[in-house]
């Protein structure tokens, strides 16, 4: 009888290794360059081991198993009684967890717990932990963010922050659903967009009736809906509701002080394309208690500081996320091998990795900037003014830009790449929801044009600063010219907004790149971002280093 044949059919070959254990502030040297400018009080080993907890293998299964078994909504315990409580997978407590020990949740704010001074670059530590992050696992840091950003709004009623703020700044994280006198420590969420208002929240139709004599501080009762309410698993919120002198902010717990479930009726959970591991909930409230923050009629106005910060880490996420995307996308090239050579030896290929580089840089450059006013606004007019002008432009841009990059991270590991086994696939859905969050594009662009025309002034001295910085680099003067020219000589249509938003934030990051990136980085960003029209496709540089581009890009 032959011999049995060997029913081995293959063997696997030619197929990168998983990309886990990276260190992500070490392996990052656009990061490292960032920190080292905007945050140089800090002892950058704190980077370091942040870093090497959120590249880690084990937290790396961590996302994964909280994405694919994301929370599910109890309503009502076994006897029939009403619930209204959020399950999440133990993966994703531990991402909290990871999260709330870093501080992220709340290290701005360390000042207020201690009574020192704030560090003069806490903004910058910790867009730099969050960078990395949301590169951990990015539904996650919705609660973390909110939490952070609750601080300000929080600080106009001195009773409800007595009662609210140990709880926050506590560097720990509890999941457990109970009253908060009984955690250890505290998380927020926001409910502000209903069905018939989206954006335009003033028309917002939920009621507050006072239960007592009203006013700031005072107990209402809540009557309405909310279409979208982030994080509902959170120990309170901050929402918006229409009070008899108009609309106005409110703290809504969880629980009421005696121990008894606020009637916070969870409608259902949405189904969203990405941000998975996160609850985002619509809600009915039933008379449900709420205790107002800041002036009756000026809820906007005092829950709008909590919106800039929100919208500070909507663009620092999305830098994050693009450097995954980038580093996953090298890391791919760099093992594979096609047409007898190495994908990253590949011209085509080089040109395309350098190309999305090119955005990561700006990104990065951006996002730190932008943390870095915020640091120094409290003393400085010109920093403030570029906080408020240069945050709805930097995150209209950032946010914009992180699919691209996702999608094309994506193409370079081929079908690898988009099936589910691989993170691309789950990084490719969330990328959208910063650009959404927190007011879309249209928005942005649109809060850019009030600030230009309250502050023209303002927007002046931020031109006037480019034109300084771009020293002898006639592309970028020229750039400068066309901005100046656009924004403050001529009336810009409400129309050309996106055009003009774009090409501000191009030149500023062409600025900052020439000030602190190597030349062949900031020489390519110039040169086809600012002069000869982008093109919108990835690959498309021409005369750029890119062989320096890619080896300052590389991972590890």
């Amino acid at each position: 009888m032959p011999e049995r044949p060997n029913n081995r059919t293959h063997e696997v070959f030619n197929q990168t290794p998983p990309f886990a254990g990276h260190n992500l502030f070490s392996s990052d040297t656009a990061l490292m360059a960032a920190l080292a400018r905007t945050a140089e009080t800090t002892d950058k080993r704190i980077f370091e081991e942040v870093g090497h907890v959120a590249g880690s293998p084990e937290l790396a299964e961590a996302a994964r198993f909280a994405n694919e078994n994301p929370p599910r909504l109890k309503l009502f315990d076994a006897t029939g009684h009403r619930l209204d409580r959020v399950d999440f997978h133990p993966a994703y407590h531990q991402l909290m967890a990871t999260s709330c020990k870093a501080g992220l949740h709340s290290c701005i704010w360390t000042h207020l717990k201690d009574g020192s001074a704030p560090a003069p670059d806490r903004h910058a530590v910790r867009a730099g932990l969050f960078y990395m992050a949301t590169q951990m696992e990015a539904g996650h840091c919705c609660p973390i963010t909110m939490t952070n950003a609750v601080v300000p709004a929080l600080l106009h009623q001195e009773h409800l922050a007595r009662a609210w703020l140990p709880g926050v700044l506590a560097r720990d994280y509890d999941g457990s659903f109970q009253p908060a006198p009984k955690k250890r420590a505290l998380t927020f969420g926001m409910g502000m967009t209903e069905k018939q208002g989206g954006t335009d929240v003033r028309k917002n139709s939920t009621t507050a009736e006072p239960a007592g004599t009203g006013g700031p501080g005072g107990e209402h009762y809540l009557t309405g809906h909310k279409w979208f309410m982030s994080a509902p698993m959170s120990d309170a919120f901050l929402v918006l509701a229409q009070a008899p002198g108009g609309l106005s902010c409110f703290l809504m717990p969880r629980f009421l002080p005696d121990g008894s479930r606020n009637p916070i009726a969870i409608q259902r959970l949405k189904e969203k394309l990405g941000n998975r591991s996160n609850a985002s909930s619509e809600v009915e409230f039933r008379g449900t208690s709420a205790w107002m923050v800041g002036a009756e009629g000026r809820g906007i106005q005092t829950i709008i500081e909590m919106v800039t910060y929100t919208r500070l880490d909507c663009a620092v996420s999305s830098a994050g996320l693009m450097r995954q995307a980038l580093a996953q996308a090298m890391h791919h090239t760099r093992h594979r091998t096609v047409f007898q050579k190495k994908l990253i030896d590949q011209p085509l290929m080089q040109r395309v990795l350098a190309d999305m580089a090119l955005d990561h840089e700006a990104a990065v450059a951006l996002v730190f900037r932008l943390a870095q006013s915020f640091d120094k606004a409290a003393g400085d007019d010109a920093e403030a003014a570029y906080a408020r002008i240069m945050t709805p432009a930097t995150k209209y841009w950032v946010c914009k830009a992180l699919p691209g990059v996702a999608y094309e991270a994506m193409e370079c590991l081929g079908g690898n790449g988009y099936v589910e086994d691989a993170p691309l696939a789950r990084l490719y859905r969330e990328a959208p929801i910063n650009a959404i969050w927190e007011g879309s594009g249209n928005v942005m662009c649109l809060d850019v044009a009030r600030a230009v025309a309250k502050e023209p002034e303002a927007v002046a001295r931020l031109i006037a600063g480019m034109g300084d910085a771009a020293a002898d680099e006639p592309r970028l003067k020229r750039a400068v010219e066309r901005l100046e020219h656009d924004f403050l000589k001529a009336r810009p249509e409400e129309g050309d907004l996106r055009g003009l938003v774009e090409r501000l934030v191009m030149t500023m990051a062409g600025t900052l790149l020439l000030q602190h990136a190597p030349a062949a980085v900031s020489d390519a960003f110039i040169a086809s971002r600012l002069e000869g029209g982008f093109h919108r496709t990835y690959g498309v540089l021409e005369g750029a280093d890119v062989a320096a581009i890619i080896a300052r890009a590389m991972p590890g």
